[in-house]
């Protein structure tokens, strides 16, 4: 990893630990570009490793419909995570041109690092999360539904109980395919191949939910002109039928991509500062403290 002058890059900074780690699979990655997975680990002030305390680790999957990944989906999140007590990491995972599985493999190397360095960082190796964001949401669901599948597993050289999540916490997630589809992230997900019936099948997640996905936090708004409300809650009936716990928050009012849903994350834009959104966090990280 390259050195940077900033104030976090292998430093500790108000008894936090951040780095960018290269999680290039060498599978279906891009030659153009270098995913990377950015942490955010609370060091233990004193260090005594024989008491410090195991953390969970939320796993940040930005959105952006495939084609980038979205800053203010990333660190402004993380950070909320880190005062929460939480490790938290950031996933920048390949977009387009980079086709499924790309992403998929990506974040299941993240999670295989996360879980390796679990004596390491103090982590809670049974509250892994992988979180996501509109098609970073589909993306993080895609690890929770096929981490027990070869061709993700093995093409890492992995075991599956390595990159297994413990919990997906999906905001206002790209899930399905068909009627209610988010057509970009799609399009930007699979390429050449976008009109191909048995791909759009496999990526439609409500589809692909068995009872090896775990406990899933869910939140959408009911406005949601994007990414409809309806790819939360067909997920959400695919859960209940495979008996997955989960905890779903629809919000009436609110426009797609709101993060957090305040003037921090706002950019500017007051469409994007909904109070009553503001508690998803809230939510999630109790959520999380109950896994």
């Amino acid at each position: 990893m390259a050195e940077r002058t900033d104030i976090f890059i292998g430093k500790v900074v108000n008894n936090m630990h951040n780095e960018v780690i290269n999680i290039n699979t060498g599978v279906e990655s891009r030659s153009d570009y270098q995913p990377t997975l950015t942490t955010y680990i609370l060091e233990n002030v004193p260090t005594d490793a024989k008491n410090a305390p195991k953390r969970p680790a939320v796993i940040i999957c930005p959105g952006g419909g495939y084609a980038y990944t979205s800053d203010r989906e990333a660190e402004p999140v993380a950070m909320r995570m880190v005062a929460a007590g939480y490790h938290a990491f950031i996933v920048r995972y390949s977009c387009a041109p980079a086709v499924f599985p790309t992403q998929v493999l990506e974040i299941a190397k993240a999670v295989e690092i996360v879980r390796s360095h679990a004596d390491e960082w103090n982590i809670d190796t049974d509250k892994i999360i992988v979180g996501g964001f509109s098609a970073g949401g589909h993306a993080a669901a895609s690890l929770a539904v096929f981490w027990d599948k070869e061709f993700v597993w093995k093409a890492l050289g992995t075991t599956k109980d390595m990159i297994k999540p413990n919990g997906a916490m999906l905001c206002y997630p790209v899930i399905t395919s068909g009627e209610y589809a988010h057509r970009g992230s799609f399009d930007n997900a699979l390429a050449e191949n976008k009109a191909d019936e048995k791909m759009l099948e496999l990526l439609s997640l409500e589809k692909q939910v068995t009872s090896m996905m775990p406990p899933t936090f869910l939140w959408h708004t009911w406005e949601d002109g994007a990414v409809p409300v309806e790819n939360t809650l067909k997920l959400a009936l695919a859960l209940r039928e495979n008996k997955i716990s989960t905890e779903i928050h629809i919000y009436p009012h609110g426009p797609h991509g709101l993060s957090l849903a305040n003037e921090e994350t706002s950019v500017g834009d007051p469409k994007l500062v909904v109070e009553a959104c503001q508690n998803w966090i809230d939510r999630a990280i109790t959520w999380i403290k109950g896994l």
